[in-house]
């Protein structure tokens, strides 16, 4: 099944199983699923948990749990700005000076409440909270399709913010789980899938390694400052 194939039938399933959860419909988003807390405190419970002290995690529903969590332990979080549409392509959530942690977390509340940074001003990042559609017990990850999770991991990479032994992982449901995905050259392995029930650790891929500017149009560059920049950056060491 192609990708987006494999989107439709997981976005269909939560719906009509009853697993998804509020923001509804879960088509064209990363999905909320019951159990999401759960997962979030079985991840808390892990090792790749326990030594993070700063994680860049995504802003969607799901992983709400996971941030709140993260915060209430002392960590750091950066979430992207959506579409990494600003210079200031991150923002800062500080437990040391944040009052509200559950409105802080939240998409609309961390425009609010984080501090916007550019990525030279990000520190080391410690582990990656990923959403998903669908993940392969593999490590192969599916997003909604617009790529910009792959792509934000890239712009850490090239800043040498994050390596090949970050931890990348996701919480899903147990019916996000499917087989024989294949992931493209862009795509970044889950090192740690943690669901309500289980974990799983997949074995060792390589991630990729920073950005694939041949990948890029100049409409994506033109609509993402960073990447413009950096790109000019680039060039103009060589």
């Amino acid at each position: 099944m192609t990708k987006a194939a494999v989107r439709e039938r997981i976005w269909d399933e939560l719906e009509e199983s009853g697993v998804a959860r509020f923001p509804f419909p879960p088509h064209g988003r990363i999905p909320n699923f019951a159990g999401a807390p759960e997962a979030a405190a079985r991840l808390a419970d892990q090792p790749e948990w326990g030594a993070a002290d700063t994680i860049k995690a995504n802003p969607d529903a799901p992983q709400l749990p996971v941030r709140r969590r993260a915060l209430r332990d002392g960590k750091t979080v950066y979430m992207a700005v959506p579409r990494l549409r600003d210079e200031q392509c991150f923002l800062k959530l500080d437990p040391d000076v944040l009052e509200d942690y559950d409105e802080a977390t939240t998409v609309s509340g961390s425009s609010t409440h984080g501090v916007p940074v550019e990525p030279d001003e990000v520190g080391e990042i410690d582990l990656i909270v990923s959403g998903s559609v669908a993940v392969s017990e593999s490590g192969v990850r599916i997003g909604k399709g617009e790529g910009y999770s792959d792509l934000e991991y890239a712009l850490l990479r090239e800043f040498d913010l994050v390596d090949e032994q970050t931890p990348v992982v996701t919480t899903v449901h147990e019916r996000q789980l499917v087989e024989g995905l294949e992931g493209d050259a862009h795509d970044v392995p889950m090192d740690l899938i943690v669901t309500a029930d289980r974990c799983i650790r997949p074995d060792s891929v390589d991630k990729p390694a920073g950005i694939d500017w041949e990948a890029l149009s100049d409409a994506q560059l033109d609509a993402i400052p960073v990447l413009e920049a950096l790109r000019d950056s680039t060039e103009s060491t060589r």
